[in-house]
């Protein structure tokens, strides 16, 4: 995965996201949105629509952030947990589903994406948005998912992607690299963050790439749906049955 900036390169890569994002989560939402246009809130929406006929009634939000994800995941009577190493973005969170009134069906925890405190076929389903990307070790991640989830249990992974057609493909590349730093630095005046924003996407193994480590760590039917021209992805992975 993609290297830090160069003065926090002694700490490891885990430390780096975790310090990254408790600074800049006061402005994270906010930035988010303004970024993305809103087109954010609808990939979310299509993922959750492929979730809902599963029908899940545990489900885990790793790397929740500030929860957009575990609110647009509860889905009738559904439990959410989702956990995040980031205290601040959690606090963020917290606040949101106190405000919605989700205390009771949300739950957010402070935990590790690569070692999570949970049993082993707990969940239901298994949801990450913008999150893969940020693992330490890509595998040990999607191997500690598969391990939590029942067999059969459905996993949906929500991430950017980059484009290959052009003018989508041009389009894209200016304004994540040029646009998108020069602001996400203006807002929440962090001068690395939205640097490694764009870094981290263009090294992320998308597409096809993605499908193929999902099969290598046990997950069958997988499949990748492109949205908004290729700017992001949903994918879709199952669980083995037994």
């Amino acid at each position: 995965m993609t290297a830090l900036p160069n003065k926090l390169s002694e700490q490891s890569k885990k430390d780096q996201v975790e310090e990254m994002f408790n600074d800049i989560s006061p402005k994270y939402d906010l930035l988010n949105h303004l970024l993305s246009a809103n087109v954010d809130k609808l990939w979310r929406r299509n993922a959750i629509q492929k979730l809902r006929p599963h029908q899940p009634k545990l489900i885990l939000d790793i790397a929740t952030g500030t929860g957009d994800f575990a609110i647009a995941a509860k889905i009738s009577d559904a439990k959410v947990i989702g956990i995040d190493i980031s205290e601040g973005m959690l606090e963020v969170g917290r606040r949101k589903i106190e405000k919605k009134k989700l205390t009771g069906t949300i739950e957010l925890l402070k935990a590790d994406s690569e070692n999570l405190p949970f049993e082993n076929e707990k969940f239901d389903a298994a949801i990450v948005g913008f999150g893969v990307r940020n693992f330490e070790t890509l595998k040990k991640g999607l191997n500690e998912i598969n391990r939590v989830l029942k067999p059969g249990g459905v996993f949906y992974v929500l991430e950017f992607s980059k484009p290959a057609k052009s003018p989508y493909k041009q389009i894209y590349q200016f304004y994540f690299t040029r646009i998108l730093p020069l602001i996400g630095r203006m807002v929440s005046k962090n001068s690395n963050a939205y640097t490694y924003l764009p870094e981290s996407v263009n090294e992320f193994p998308d597409g096809d790439k993605f499908l193929t480590i999902l099969a290598e760590v046990g997950f069958v039917k997988n499949k990748c749906f492109q949205q908004t021209f290729g700017i992001a992805s949903v994918y879709e992975a199952f669980k083995l049955k037994k």
